[in-house]
């Protein structure tokens, strides 16, 4: 399809070089295969809105996954299903686009770089994403002409998601002790970001991710996702596949929150998978502060020394460019 990025004919030196090549092939650990699909803890949040009991009751179970799994999926969350349904129908519009009008044209008011797809950076296949994506400041949602209506949806999105964001690292926080208004006042609409994902059919998807295993760089992910699966992460040292729920949205720790929470909340490692016969789409909120904003655990006994968020942006881009791979929070520990 002409909507599609050129991955094989941009890569196929590296797709060449490396596929049955066993210098470069993935550890066994690491080969993708079928494995064992699981249902991620799913945590009604109405409950919040109910009694004294079952609003405790409620926050208890959402500090117990981010502390066991760094995932859960929240049902009732309070983002409509319309608007994730127009979400979904707006970007698929989007990523229908001609590659060469997605690629070179600015859209939606959206920066030059915006719009990105491969791994330029890959050396071998465990370091390449089969997928393409924009990545959407929430101050750059103005849109013109024929995108305002995705813009417009995209605006509805982005508050209920951000509102709902606020609501889990409050709890979170309190969870840890702390009547914080640090979010509040560090993640607001212009340090956080949305990332509309499309990953392809992918006629090598035995040999290639659509995601390659990561971590993120923020506080916390708020991720919807249609039916056709590909998520996996990593929970008890194996991965685990999570199966889809139409009802509900993926939220997960990042990397700041385990920081700050001196290791309480985990970050855990995930992946996208490929699919030889349909496409996927997802869009993800990052919660995120400015990028001068420090991180610092309260704890009297830090596992991290205190950074900026800028520092460790700057540090996982020299990490992905010097060696293929994001290092992350260990680069950063006392």
């Amino acid at each position: 399809m002409d909507s599609d990025p050129p991955f094989l004919d941009t890569y196929k030196t590296l797709f060449e070089n490396c596929i049955g090549d066993a210098r470069t092939e993935r550890p066994k650990d690491e080969k993708i295969s079928i494995v064992e699909e699981c249902e991620l803890p799913l945590i009604d949040l109405s409950r919040l809105n109910l009694g004294v009991l079952e609003r405790e009751e409620c926050k208890r179970e959402i500090a117990k996954a981010s502390t066991e799994w760094g995932f859960f999926q929240a049902v009732n969350h309070g983002v409509s299903a319309e608007i994730l349904e127009r979400m979904r129908s707006e970007q698929v519009k989007v990523f229908q686009l001609p590659f060469n009008k997605k690629a070179k044209e600015k859209l939606l008011n959206f920066s030059p770089d915006s719009y990105r797809w491969g791994t330029p950076s890959a050396t071998c296949l465990r370091q390449f994403s089969w997928s393409e994506a924009f990545h959407i400041p929430l101050t750059g949602i103005l849109g013109l002409g024929e995108f305002n209506s995705l813009s417009s949806t995209i605006g509805e999105f982005a508050t209920t998601v951000s509102d709902l964001a606020q609501r889990i690292a409050e709890i979170l926080a309190e969870n840890l002790g702390l009547k914080s208004t640090f979010f509040a006042e560090n993640c607001l609409a212009g340090t956080c970001y949305l990332r509309m994902n499309r990953y392809p059919q992918c006629p090598i998807s035995s040999e290639v991710f659509g995601l390659m295993p990561h971590t993120d760089s923020d506080f916390l992910t708020i991720l919807h996702q249609d039916q056709v699966g590909g998520l996996q992460l990593v929970k008890d040292g194996r991965w685990i596949t999570v199966k889809p729920n139409p009802k509900a949205l993926i939220i997960n720790i990042g990397d700041l929150f385990q920081a700050w929470s001196n290791g309480v909340y985990k970050s855990v490692e995930h992946r996208v998978t490929t699919n030889q016969q349909v496409e996927r789409f997802s869009i993800a909120y990052f919660l995120c502060p400015s990028y001068d904003t420090l991180i610092q655990s309260c704890s009297e006994a830090p596992v991290y020394r205190k950074f900026s968020f800028r520092e460790y942006r700057q540090q996982v881009q020299e990490d992905v460019q010097t060696t293929g791979y994001k290092v992350g929070l260990p680069r950063f520990l006392r």
